[in-house]
């Protein structure tokens, strides 16, 4: 029986299934974080082949020669880190046939198959990622942390700790979000937060308690959570405008921690790309992205058996 491998890595965390050639699902997995731009090669490829033993654990099989790995990295798409995380894939987990893409690409995988359509993915970090009817495949944004990230966890737990030193200043609106982040930062005043050695991952953990203050009614974190509905949805708008689907049917899908735990940014998200674009048909992914890591490496599998 032949065995495939499906990987999901991001900066938060890695999912991976073991799947048999039938695409029966023996082993799910979570790991660490294993995008390799924001934690590193080594911690990376630590994390990546832990999932895959763990995986073999569970499933109760010997490491062996599985039919085809994919692996979805936030951060693969880069030539020196994909060329560099390939060979040590290559080298480190044995199979057959190998696939390292992006995590766009999976999770758009998951929600379309070969299909078309668009994934707007809104966790740690964002990205927008297409693909049309002739298999031509275009991207939007996801040039991390420093530079762009725009409605992502990350920028939202970033407006929030520079909403509230604005409050302190005088600058900006009176905010619970000064209190909110103290506490969950463990700081007396919010004034002491730019001395912390804050990760991305730790600034993006900030998105609940925005999320907390927004529910409660608070009137900068409602602000801070429209404004990335708002840059999704730009992000979703863009690739259409590139695909000319403005006038057309097309799917949009969304993904990613911001969407799954935030329904006001959903419905705002939705209601501004049918804005800019009145045909698009917006959903949220109801599939896990490494269902379309566990895709990929199947079709990778059959098409090894053809030749």
């Amino acid at each position: 029986m032949g065995y495939l491998l499906g990987i999901d890595g991001g900066g938060t965390g890695t999912t991976a299934w073991l799947a048999d050639g039938q695409m029966h699902v023996l082993a799910r997995v979570e790991v660490g974080a294993s995008n390799p731009v924001k934690v590193g090669f080594l911690a990376a490829q630590k994390e990546l082949l832990r999932a895959y033993r763990r995986a073999c654990s569970e499933a109760r099989i010997r490491p062996a020669i599985l039919d085809a790995v994919c692996a979805g990295l936030a951060g693969s798409d880069s030539t020196r880190v994909h060329a560099r995380l390939l060979g040590w894939l290559r080298k480190s987990i044995p199979a057959r046939g190998y696939a390292l893409t992006t995590d766009a690409e999976i999770a758009l995988a998951a929600g379309v198959g070969d299909g078309a359509g668009i994934i707007v993915i809104a966790g740690t970090g964002s990205i927008a990622y297409g693909r049309n009817q002739r298999g031509k495949t275009l991207r939007c944004g996801g040039w991390g942390s420093l530079f762009d990230d725009a409605g992502s966890g990350y920028d939202v737990g970033r407006k929030a700790v520079g909403s509230a030193l604005r409050a302190l200043d005088g600058r900006g609106r009176a905010t619970c979000l000064t209190r909110a982040i103290c506490r969950e930062l463990g700081i007396d005043k919010v004034s002491e937060v730019v001395a912390l050695p804050l990760s991305p991952q730790e600034i993006a953990a900030l998105f609940a308690v925005v999320l907390r203050a927004a529910i409660d009614g608070d009137r900068v974190a409602r602000g801070i959570c429209n404004k990335a509905a708002c840059d999704l949805a730009v992000l979703a708008a863009t690739l259409i405008a590139r695909f000319r689907w403005k006038d057309r049917a097309s799917r949009v899908i969304c993904t990613g921690g911001v969407f799954q735990s935030c329904s006001m940014i959903r419905r705002k998200f939705a209601r501004r790309v049918r804005a800019l674009a009145p045909e698009a048909r917006v959903s949220l992914l109801r599939r896990e992205p490494v269902e379309g890591a566990l895709f990929i490496a199947h079709r990778i599998a059959e098409s090894r058996r053809e030749k």
